[in-house]
């Protein structure tokens, strides 16, 4: 691939052999994922909820010399996502890599404040622990883990008994060290990395790997708001992140790719199971 849209990769392995669909592709991480998989030969489907940023990703990707679908679907419908595994079938062929990204938030399941104190429930502006909406959190959990879950369901019978087939999930240093406010998001994310070990063992007799990355901070569209200003600096709660982040900074987008070409690749056949953290250190720090 070739022209403004080409990533610097730390190291190519060989997929052009193999179609991959990425979930979630239309965002800053999985964007870049399958930018980084077609880079080294991979047909890849990118979904989206957003049909225009399935297709762009997409696009950018078809005009640097790679092939990519830009597909619109919806990870919690089954029917969905079956209607888009038949258009990358006539396309592409039958699915050798999926790539569970699709995830985020919802402030419905956040709260206002770090900590509580008594009387914040009656406090109107403020959203408390026993405020928490019930719809909000399920959201979540569904977004995140049934959005797993669904297009495991229907894309892994085409990895079935595949030379080197691999399902790799996005988890989140939040599995690991929930952080404060976001408690719906953490426990999804839990269940992710959960989910990914149990999927593991399931599917290890059948030739399909099941592994996880689970990213630090990185800037995306979802937290933009929350981590810079209108004025381009820091928000307190940037510092806060970074203060805790041994190597003092958020990650870039392309620090994922080694962990992901890694984990996709024929050097990584023995590893099952396991949920990398790419955090600068957030997950291993005490604080002290």
């Amino acid at each position: 691939m070739k022209g403004k849209n080409k990533m610097k990769l730390p190291f190519k392995i060989d997929l052009s052999d193999k179609v991959a669909v990425v979930t979630g592709g239309g965002g800053v991480l999985c964007s870049g994922f399958a930018k980084a998989i077609a880079q080294c030969g991979a047909r890849v489907a990118i979904l989206d909820l957003r049909e225009e940023n399935a297709k762009k990703v997409a696009d950018e990707i078809n005009a640097d010399g790679g092939k990519a679908l830009g597909i619109s679907a919806n990870v919690l419908e089954k029917d969905s996502l079956t209607a888009a595994k038949k258009i990358i079938n006539e396309k592409f062929g039958t699915v050798d890599i999926l790539i569970n990204g699709a995830g985020g938030n919802h402030p419905k399941g956040t709260t206002t404040k770090e900590y509580y104190e008594k009387g914040d429930e009656e406090n109107a502006d403020v959203v408390s622990f026993f405020d928490l909406d019930k719809s909000g959190v399920e959201f979540v959990f569904n977004l995140n883990f049934l959005g797993t879950l669904i297009p495991t369901q229907v894309f892994a019978p085409d990895l079935l008994d595949k030379k080197d087939a691999v399902i790799l999930n996005v988890s989140s240093m939040n599995a690991f060290c929930p952080l404060t406010k976001i408690p719906a998001y953490s426990g999804a994310k839990a269940a992710v990395s959960n989910f990914t070990k149990w999927l593991a063992v399931h599917f290890s007799k059948t030739g399909i790997r099941v592994n996880a990355i689970a990213p630090g901070f990185f800037v995306t569209d979802q937290n933009r708001a929350l981590l810079i200003d209108e004025n381009g600096n820091f928000t307190p709660r940037s510092q806060k992140i970074l203060n805790s982040t041994p190597m003092g900074r958020f990650g870039e987008t392309e620090e994922l790719t080694g962990t992901l070409l890694w984990l996709l690749s024929n050097g990584a056949t023995f590893v099952n199971g396991v949920v990398v953290p790419v955090d600068g250190g957030f997950s291993a720090y005490s604080g002290v």
